[in-house]
């Protein structure tokens, strides 16, 4: 086949600058291109080029400010057999009229469907022009069935996933050895460290463990919890809301470390230094990518009950569930518990690697959607 898969216009591909959608795309292409004809469209970035091929798929890039304009063009003269779009529904329409005889395949990754963000018209002429919709979780598949019936036969879920080769958990001698080395860079040797991973804005709830601190120092004086993120995707810029966590977390500063935007190749490590990991997201999450990086870190996951994140909890198996997350002292609860007894912070770890490498690789998430361009 001659798929393309379209990125959004945010963020390039490959992931340079973060984004799941652009590492969702960049990990699937690579895999479904050792068999079939691959193109990635993204938007340009500086530090890439404008056309280009790498490890066997095509790259190409348009301007954001003319970017459907541009992939419109370019598809009326390449005659794709499939063309996957994320989160764009929007464009179906558009894109369906400019290459009538390929099948498009719509893989929504928010709440896209949402009367804030189409009109019954809109999302009507979007599910005629589709062939499949893919979601990345049960949650975001509800709602556009729930409001679009006529959706229900195209629908399914497609979860995401990882790339479990370069996680290595700490029982692992790849693990154990960066384990050491990155505590021992940043001078967190002997700490017990709980990991938040994500953007620095409010609806991630990162202000409800800074809250949730006082309550685990008291247990735990070992206590290191470690933000990694900025307000958005490669800005490490400092707004209100992030002024605000720096002045919170100087009050707790022997208990409190921030690091900045991390590009996603260097994440890893930073998960095998740590022993917790925390979501504590107070918006509708569709189901964030953190979850599978922990779990193919071998850690533990307290996470919030918002949109599709329980999803891919065992409640005691891989991780806990927060009913009350609005609530810091829920998240000081689980987190002492889990700080309190290293032998089910291990057999928790385990079990969710043994999850992600049954369920959540990339290899698992490109055969998926093969299968859903194979029925399209």
């Amino acid at each position: 086949m001659k798929i393309a898969l379209i990125a959004t216009e945010k963020l390039p591909v490959p992931a340079i600058r973060g984004g799941a959608i652009q590492i969702y795309l960049q990990s699937v292409a690579s895999i479904i291109a050792q068999k079939h004809d691959v193109t990635v469209i993204s938007i340009t970035d500086s530090e890439l080029l404008d056309f280009e091929q790498t490890n066997g798929v095509k790259y190409v890039r348009f301007s954001a400010d003319r970017y459907v304009e541009q992939i419109e063009a370019h598809i009326k003269a390449e005659n794709y057999d499939v063309i996957h779009l994320c989160n764009r529904p929007n464009w179906i329409k558009i894109l369906a009229a400019a290459s009538p005889q390929t099948k498009f395949v719509l893989s929504v990754h928010n709440e896209m469907f949402d009367y804030e963000k189409m009109t019954d018209i809109e999302g009507l002429d979007c599910i005629q022009n589709v062939s499949k919709i893919v979601t990345v979780s049960n949650f975001i598949g509800k709602t556009i069935t729930s409001r679009f019936p006529e959706a229900v036969n195209k629908t399914s879920t497609v979860y995401s996933g990882v790339d479990i080769d370069h996680y290595h958990p700490a029982w692992t001698g790849n693990g154990k050895s960066t384990r050491n080395r990155i505590r021992g860079e940043l001078n967190l040797q002997g700490r017990k460290i709980v990991l938040f991973v994500g953007r620095l804005s409010k609806v991630k709830g990162p202000h409800l463990l800074l809250q949730a601190l006082p309550h685990i120092i008291d247990k735990h004086p070992d206590i290191m919890m470690v933000f990694i993120g900025s307000k958005w995707f490669g800005d490490d810029n400092v707004n209100n809301y992030v002024r605000h966590l720096y002045t919170f977390g100087a009050m707790y500063k022997e208990h409190v470390t921030f690091i900045k935007f991390v590009r996603p190749k260097n994440i890893p490590e930073l998960y095998a230094m740590s022993d917790v990991f925390v979501c504590s997201s107070q918006w509708q999450e569709p189901l964030a990518r953190v979850h599978y990086e922990a779990m193919a870190a071998g850690l533990p996951i307290i996470t919030s009950k918002r949109g599709g994140n329980p999803e891919v909890i065992e409640e005691g198996k891989n991780g806990y569930i927060i009913d009350d997350f609005e609530n810091p002292i829920e998240y000081a609860k689980k987190i002492n518990l889990l700080l309190n007894d290293g032998n089910a912070r291990r057999s928790m770890g385990k079990y969710g690697r043994s999850i992600v490498e049954r369920d959540f690789n990339w290899d698992r998430v490109a055969e998926n959607l093969l299968h859903v361009y194979e029925q399209a």
